[in-house]
C-alpha cells in the first residue's frame, strides 16, 4: 500500500504548485525566474481549462477554486479505486 502514499503525496505536491502559481499572479515579475516557468508551465493548462467555464467575476477569479476542489475530487476517487481493486 505503499503507492497509495506515493499517489496522494504527487498529488499533494502538485497542489502546492497550484498554490505557488496563484500567488505568483500577483508578483508578475516572478515570471521571469526559472522555476516559475517550471511552475507555469505544468499548472496553466489544468488552471486554463477550468478558466474557459468559470470566468472571473470583476477582478475575482474563482477558478482555482474550482480547480482545487476537483483535484480533490480525483485524488480520493483514485485512492478509492485502487483500495478497492487491492481488496
Amino acid at each position: 500500500m505503499w503507492f497509495l502514499s506515493i499517489i496522494n503525496i504527487i498529488f499533494q505536491i502538485y497542489m502546492v504548485m497550484l498554490l505557488v502559481r496563484i500567488l505568483s499572479s500577483w508578483f508578475p515579475e516572478l515570471g521571469r525566474y526559472r522555476f516559475m516557468q517550471f511552475i507555469s508551465f505544468y499548472t496553466d493548462p489544468y488552471l486554463n481549462f477550468f478558466r474557459r467555464f468559470v470566468p472571473p467575476l470583476g477582478m475575482f477569479d474563482f477558478s482555482p477554486i474550482i480547480a482545487f476542489f476537483c483535484l480533490q475530487i480525483v485524488n480520493r476517487v483514485v485512492i478509492m479505486l485502487l483500495l478497492s481493486l487491492i481488496r
